[in-house]
């Protein structure tokens, strides 16, 4: 399918359209947000269900205890604001008002990465995935486009305990087809079939890495590329299965080289069947300011950029 021809949306709409939509069916469906409503795009879910909504102002660790305290009283709240400040100003109390007693707290956070764009390095935030994975017990999914963004907050609503989910701010291509897509948390999807390298992506990354295989193909190299939506728990099973398999790993993700996805396979492969891996992310560097599909060629993240480097770590 042509580049030009794939429709387009970013996950952080999907989110505010999913919570609209679930709230018709769970009345215990709250919302809050930290003044970004038109962001986080949770206005969506404001219009509909204003008495729903909470404004908590820019005060992301008091939203956090706001959430933790509905929690107790059978809500289920979904606590919005960018991921820079939902997982990074609020990571206090998001551990210990909302880890430590496993309240069953959905944090929404938008605008994460690179890809953020003119906001600038204060605002991109590339760590969110390493601090989340810090808390235990929680569940961080970092959906790869709308269908499985939808997918993946009705899938939070229906757990019970904290999860962490990472949207963007970027319209990015949709290539799961909704009427037969199925999100199993915890439980990676294999996209394309190979046994030279296997790739694991999250997020914007999976259709770039989806790219980077067909032109590795057209170079004879045979790569498998697994969407990882789920960060934690991962799928272990599977990481280890695609290295026995292929022999060498690559990661991709939108999100330091430090503690993410990378890090999780690394942890998982070390412990169990250790396996070559090329970690390709942001390295360990802060982001800028500049139009978002520029960046991510910048930092390397784009489709060309892993087909080089792939390329390189297999020769």
């Amino acid at each position: 399918m042509a580049e030009n021809t794939v429709k387009k949306i970013a996950t952080r709409e999907s989110y505010g359209n999913s919570l609209k939509e679930l709230a018709e069916e769970f009345p215990n469906l709250v919302v809050l947000d930290a003044d970004l409503a038109a962001a986080t795009k949770t206005g969506i879910f404001r219009k509909a269900y204003p008495d729903r909504h909470i404004d908590c102002g820019i005060a992301e660790g008091n939203m956090m205890g706001v959430a933790a305290g509905l929690a107790t009283t059978g809500k289920v709240p979904f606590a919005s604001s960018f991921a820079m400040f939902a997982a990074g100003r609020a990571f206090e109390q998001i551990r210990n008002s909302i880890g430590y007693p496993h309240l069953n707290v959905k944090i929404g956070a938008t605008h994460a990465g690179i890809s953020v764009g003119e906001d600038g390095a204060t605002h991109q935030c590339n760590e969110d995935i390493a601090l989340m994975r810090m808390i235990p017990g929680m569940v961080i999914i970092n959906p790869a486009d709308d269908v499985e963004a939808r997918a993946a907050v009705k899938a939070a609503y229906e757990y019970v305990g904290p999860v962490y989910m990472r949207f963007g701010r970027l319209a990015i291509p949709v290539f799961n087809d909704e009427s037969t897509y199925k999100f199993e948390l915890g439980k990676g999807v294999v996209l394309r079939e190979g046994s030279d390298v296997a790739i694991f992506a999250t997020g914007l990354e999976v259709y770039e890495s989806m790219q980077a295989a067909e032109m590795l193909a057209a170079d004879g190299i045979n790569a498998k590329v697994i969407n990882i939506h789920t960060i934690k728990p991962l799928d272990e099973e599977l990481v280890v299965a695609s290295a026995k398999e292929c022999k060498k790993v690559v990661t991709v993700e939108e999100h330091s080289i430090i503690g993410g996805l990378g890090s999780a396979v690394c942890d998982t492969l070390c412990a169990n069947y250790p396996t070559p891996v090329l970690k390709i992310g942001v390295n360990d560097v802060y982001g800028e300011s500049g139009p978002a599909v520029q960046l991510v060629k910048k930092y390397g993240l784009d489709a060309e950029s892993i087909y080089k480097k792939v390329k390189a770590f297999l020769a």
